[in-house]
């Protein structure tokens, strides 16, 4: 995995990264109860704001930490926002891009830089 300093990971397997917001900005937000998914097909750049997370404290956007194609999303999110909450690195998962530009993950944060980052 990768990470972001705005707390969004993408992981990479063949030019497909699954992306999701990290445990520290789930605890910072608190409950998420309602996940604004992107649209499949919809082309986004790095930074763009790609989802919208709702929760009890606040609303707050999640931004795409490559550049690429959204290909897949968790449809599971939409009936159980929840799972963000509980697995917000594995099940909680947000959706699924097509890298454009593979070289912009050399920008991204290591997990050690990034745990010395939240702590």
């Amino acid at each position: 995995m990768k990470y972001t300093e705005s707390h969004e990971w993408v992981a990479v397997e063949d030019n497909t990264g699954t992306v999701g917001v990290t445990e520290y900005a789930q605890k910072e937000l608190g409950d998420i109860v309602y996940v604004e998914l992107p649209e499949v097909g919809k082309k986004v750049s790095k930074g763009d704001e790609a989802v919208v997370l709702e929760s009890t404290k606040a609303a707050a956007d999640a931004y795409a930490p490559v550049s690429g194609t959204i290909v897949a999303v968790n449809e599971a999110l939409r009936d159980a926002p929840e799972q963000v909450n509980s697995s917000p690195e594995a099940d909680g998962w947000l959706y699924k891009l097509e890298l454009s530009d593979p070289s912009e993950l050399d920008s991204l944060l290591e997990h050690d830089a990034y745990s010395q980052l939240v702590t």
